[in-house]
């Protein structure tokens, strides 16, 4: 028994000791660096509130736009094309992000619809060469660019705006085959429209609506040889 109680002695003299000299680190390592994990602390909590309240806004400000942009639409839909191109001027000149740059490509379709027609191509040929706008709307505006190009604008100006959509071979590859078969015809060159359209036909998964176009256009080209 007697050792037994030296025993447990021992063990409640050895962790009083490893406390008092815990605490004395502690109080040694707080003396010392107390003041820069205060500071640490600090920025820690500021650091998260301020992540927070970037996040909130960054949402708040995207809904702004976003309302913003829907009522530039709204009165589109209603003909007040003067207000709608003031709203959409508005968003280009202070909205920073990409809602600046689809109210660019929006004042285009705007325009086209005026019958300005020289203004509406000029803001898609400077979006299609802009590469700090997502390519996204740079592609939108290259095929829109080319549709109205295919009445009278060059091959070349045509194939350059298209060409690069067709290598890539993306989401606007099988259109922009399309137009190009198009154009091809429009300069007499029926055996080469012929030959794009063939090969949009066997393209698998071929949208319907697309597939219908062009088995139209085959047999149009077909009975008029």
């Amino acid at each position: 028994m007697k050792k037994e109680f030296d025993t447990d002695e021992q063990e409640a003299f050895i962790r009083e000791v490893s406390e008092e000299v815990k605490n004395d680190n502690l109080k040694q390592l707080w003396e010392k660096y107390g003041i820069y994990i205060i500071l640490l602390v600090v920025l820690s909590i500021v650091g998260a509130v301020s992540f927070e309240g970037f996040k909130n806004w960054q949402r708040k400000r995207g809904e702004t736009w976003s309302d913003t942009y829907a009522y530039a639409l709204s009165l589109e839909n209603q003909g007040k094309y003067d207000e709608s191109l003031e709203v959409l001027e508005e968003m280009e000149q202070t909205g920073g992000n990409i809602y600046s740059n689809i109210a660019k490509l929006q004042t285009a379709n705007i325009l086209f619809e005026q019958g300005k027609d020289t203004e509406a191509v000029d803001i898609l040929e400077e979006i299609v060469e802009d590469k700090s706008i997502n390519k996204k709307l740079r592609d939108v505006s290259a095929i829109k660019l080319a549709s109205y190009k295919i009445d009278s604008g060059s091959r070349e100006e045509i194939d350059a705006l298209l060409k690069p959509l067709i290598e890539e071979n993306g989401s606007w590859t099988n259109i922009a085959k399309e137009m190009t078969a198009m154009a091809a015809i429009r300069d007499g060159n029926i055996e080469e429209g012929k030959a794009i359209y063939t090969e949009l036909l066997n393209t698998p998964n071929l949208p319907d609506a697309l597939k219908m176009r062009v088995q139209d256009m085959l047999s149009v080209l077909d009975g008029a040889e």
